[in-house]
């Protein structure tokens, strides 16, 4: 495929108004699939299969950077540009369907669902719902750029911006029900309670803010369009970009949301099988 026309109207067009960078591709493309590795490695030794998503998600960072990679030799063909601009465009909703999952899992595994301001039994349908829809719009935005036209690139750039509008919106709503629901268990928590479980809430409040700043930062970039300052600055891609999503890789690695829900009374048991209550749990460690 070729590129598209350069100008239409009077307003200059490019798929890059730069060369990509090589070296910055190539390091975040080696950095992702060393986090993906980790990922699935605690994946398969906890079985928690509801992280599966976020593996995806970080295999297509993978592949995104090694498209940009591509692009380095040559800034024209419009393939590589459409590969890597979906794949690291649609990533983080994938990481984020793994995020609404383990807040309901927390909820279940403490037995506190009546703390939750939206009943468990819809919060992670509504939350993936929202997310799909978020992910459908990217990817339709992507797709429509592939025509290749400038006027499909701009109105892809639109529905682009949708999806992440709709990506912020559920986010923004997710940390306040998690805020609540953590703010209501602390009260209501005995002292003598165990508390690992907050640092699985400390870990998703983390993951949240790097995404919601990157998806601002996205909303910005498409927003100002293809002769806009953040196009023009390949660096702001990845320090609001590259970096704060290997962050939020490596925050859910370290604090692995599947080491606390597989582990009951010692034993290694499947991720998707979830404890009757953390303080049943520290009193059979006493016992």
């Amino acid at each position: 495929m070729s590129s598209p026309s350069s100008s239409d109207g009077g307003i200059n067009f490019a798929l890059y108004r730069y060369t990509p960078s090589i070296a910055a591709a190539s390091v975040f493309a080696i950095v992702f699939l060393a986090i993906t590795i980790f990922h699935c490695a605690r994946l398969w030794r906890c079985r928690a299969y509801f992280f599966i998503p976020f593996i995806i998600g970080l295999l297509f960072e993978c592949a995104g950077y090694i498209a940009r990679i591509f692009s380095h030799f040559n800034t024209t063909p419009l393939g590589p540009y459409i590969v890597q601009t979906m794949l690291i465009l649609i990533a983080p909703p994938l990481f984020a369907a793994s995020i609404y999952m383990t807040l309901g899992r927390v909820m279940v595994t403490l037995d506190s669902q009546q703390l939750s301001i939206v009943p468990v039994r819809f919060l992670t349908k509504i939350f993936v719902v929202g997310d799909v829809i978020s992910f459908l719009l990217q990817c339709g935005g992507g797709g429509y750029m592939a025509a290749g036209t400038i006027g499909a690139m701009n109105t892809g750039a639109n529905i682009v911006v949708g999806g992440l509008v709709i990506q912020l919106l559920f986010f923004g709503f997710f940390v306040v029900v998690s805020a609540v629901f953590h703010w209501r268990v602390k009260k209501t928590t005995p002292s003598g309670r165990s508390k690992s479980w907050e640092s699985i809430m400390w870990a998703l409040y983390a993951s949240c803010f790097l995404i919601l700043v990157r998806s601002i930062f996205r909303v910005a970039e498409f927003v100002e369009g293809n002769d806009g300052f953040i196009m023009n600055r390949e660096y702001l891609l990845y320090i609001f970009d590259a970096c704060l999503m290997s962050l939020t890789g490596i925050v859910l690695a370290v604090v692995y949301p599947g080491s606390f829900f597989g582990r009951i009374d010692g034993k290694r048991e499947s991720g998707l099988r979830l404890m009757s209550s953390d303080e049943g749990r520290s009193k059979s460690y006493g016992a």
